[in-house]
């Protein structure tokens, strides 16, 4: 199957007529009649009922196209990422992390270094938060994680970037929002939102403090699913630093609690590229160059 034939089978499943879909592609009718047909026949099942009034999806066509959209959308974005670089680069750095906050300085270290290593692009690629498969299936050169899920992979390198501190998350109108730091007992009567795939460190702050002030409290999904309630006046969150996007739109108070989270970025023990190296030591003085940065 190729990427015309695709594209034939998404725009009819779009208009379920073969005449507008043909159109659509700037083709003829029995030029996409044909591409459907020949799919159905390498796939061994029918995509679409035929009828006078058009088309329309059998259950299996219907799952096939819900696939087969995810497929094109990354071939597009391999395509484009494709274009990119052989415009402008000869070589690429792949660096996964959940989202822009968690390496702050990113962009200005990926400055840094395209500046002087021209030819040379460094890609972010946002995956979800603590996973690394894609690193670990050598589809990424670098990935951001927290040391405690890393440190017994065997065959990669670890590189500190920083300690991560415990906030708490409040509204910017709230009078907690007003403290330079918070306790537990500050929390006495406020709702505390748990859970969101919170790693071990954040955990046993949350159970401290609900142990000890026996809190209303109620699971949160994720980091993002957080914040709406936050704003929504549903409570109150403890996160580690590092998910911070510094647009003030919420407080972020520092927590009085000795527990941190360790963030380091990871490599392939086998990748000896001075690149690498090199990359690495821009985006870790970004951080030595800013030792009060909150995070």
């Amino acid at each position: 199957m190729n990427s015309k034939q695709i594209d034939c089978i998404l725009e009819l499943a779009q208009s379920l007529n073969f005449n507008r879909a043909a159109e659509n592609l700037y083709i003829t009718q029995p030029t996409l009649t044909y591409h459907i047909k020949t799919v159905e026949e390498e796939i061994g099942f029918s995509i679409f009922h035929r009828s006078g009034k058009g088309a329309s999806l059998t259950p299996a066509g219907q799952q096939f196209c819900l696939i087969l959209r995810g497929i094109r959308e990354e071939m597009k974005r391999a395509v484009e990422q494709g274009q990119n670089n052989s415009r402008r680069y000869h070589s690429n750095l792949t660096i996964g992390l959940p989202m822009r906050s968690a390496i702050y300085f990113l962009p200005q270290a990926i400055e840094e270094f395209e500046r002087t290593h021209e030819g040379v692009s460094v890609t972010p690629e946002f995956i979800p938060l603590y996973r690394v498969d894609r690193f670990l299936r050598g589809e990424q050169d670098m990935v951001f994680a927290r040391e405690e899920d890393m440190k017994r992979i065997p065959d990669i390198k670890i590189h500190p970037l920083f300690k991560s501190k415990i906030y708490l998350i409040s509204e910017t109108t709230d009078p907690l929002a007003q403290k330079e730091k918070i306790s537990i007992d500050d929390l006495a009567g406020r709702t505390l939102m748990v859970g969101g795939g919170s790693p071990p460190e954040l955990r046993a702050v949350q159970q401290r403090v609900l142990q000890k002030l026996h809190l209303d409290h109620f699971n949160s999904n994720d980091h993002d699913t957080t914040l709406t309630n936050v704003a929504s006046h549903k409570g109150i969150c403890l996160a580690p630093g590092f998910l911070n996007d510094h647009n003030h739109e919420f407080a972020w108070t520092p927590f009085d609690c000795k527990e941190t989270i360790s963030c380091v970025l990871c490599t392939h023990s086998s990748d000896k590229r001075a690149l690498i190296a090199d990359f690495i030591r821009i985006l870790r003085n970004c951080y030595a160059i800013h030792p009060d940065f909150p995070v």
